[in-house]
């Protein structure tokens, strides 16, 4: 068989996420109309039938972090995502809005990705929003930029070009093991993609700085037979962020835990008691310490425990 780890590449806002969740066919990262959603590498698993003259493929596929120049621990954090997931790519996909005029974002971005000597594939997203003469003069643009190995026009969010792009990604993969077994869709665990589901709420919910300067920890998890009972904290930098995020009354805060756990019933399949708390960590995108201890990765272990 093949198999291998397909690298999604690309500015905020680009469509990364919203690839994702289309060549997978589930909702695993969470998608707004909000630059830097995406704050960890999701990874999404993709179990290709084989087909005459092509065997079973297994794409792996990471979507991360808008690439920006970082600012803040925070964002230092996001962008080590980006270079970590890049290291370990047999294949990166490289993808652009094509219904915004491109800049030196885009050229940062292509800079990045050619310096991980991984074959790039161009993935010109959103053609939907352009018209169609449009799309050739920006092809040929950009591969006079770089030599990519494909270039091909999608839609993610109407999935329109996706089995081309998903034909070339199979072929292009080496021969290789199945990584994770057929039934598995992602290495994400549950506590992590609720997190990242009340996340989402409070980035629809909120504006200004508010979505920047929260992030939500799973405290309790407790799983019953028919039900789960879930206890998170909404973590913000201000008092005055806390009483947005709270609302007059609570509404604001009832409002996130309402969508938030509908959702992720949907995802459990079962019953859910969510509570929530909002807490005040000032300027905890500045601090190294926070920003690793809020990492699920590092969450995961405190919960097993040290292996020997």
């Amino acid at each position: 068989m093949r198999s291998g780890f397909v690298t999604i590449v690309g500015r905020p806002n680009a469509g990364k996420s919203t690839l994702l969740n289309a060549l997978v066919g589930a909702k695993l990262a969470i998608v707004t109309h909000k630059p830097q959603t995406t704050r960890n590498r999701v990874q999404g698993i993709l179990n290709v039938p084989a087909k005459k003259g092509r065997p079973a493929t297994q794409v792996i596929l990471i979507d991360t972090p808008g690439v920006h120049r970082a600012e803040t621990r925070l964002n230092e954090k996001m962008m080590r995502e980006v270079h970590e997931a890049l290291e370990g790519s047999d294949l990166i996909l490289m993808i652009t809005d094509v219904s915004h005029k491109s800049d030196a974002g885009d050229q940062y971005v292509l800079d990045l990705v050619t310096r991980a000597n991984t074959p790039i594939f161009l993935v010109l997203n959103k053609v939907d929003k352009i018209e169609k003469p449009k799309l050739l003069p920006e092809i040929e643009r950009w591969s006079r930029l770089y030599n990519f190995k494909e270039v091909i026009p999608i839609s993610a969010l109407k999935k329109d070009g996706l089995d081309d792009l998903l034909r070339v990604i199979v072929n292009a993969l080496p021969e290789g093991p199945e990584y994770f077994p057929k039934n598995q869709i992602t290495d994400q665990p549950e506590r992590f993609l609720a997190s990242e589901i009340i996340r989402e709420q409070v980035l629809i919910s909120t504006a200004q700085e508010v979505p920047y300067a929260s992030t939500v920890v799973i405290e309790r998890w407790e799983d019953e037979p028919k039900l789960t009972r879930i206890a998170a904290a909404i973590y913000c930098e201000r008092e005055g962020q806390k009483a947005i995020l709270i609302g007059k009354q609570g509404m604001k805060l009832k409002e996130i835990g309402t969508a938030a756990r509908l959702q992720i019933e949907k995802m459990l399949s079962k019953k859910v008691f969510l509570e929530l708390f909002v807490k005040v960590q000032p300027e905890w995108r500045n601090s190294r310490r926070f920003v690793e201890e809020i990492d699920w990765r590092r969450q995961l272990e405190n919960l097993v425990g040290p292996t020997e």
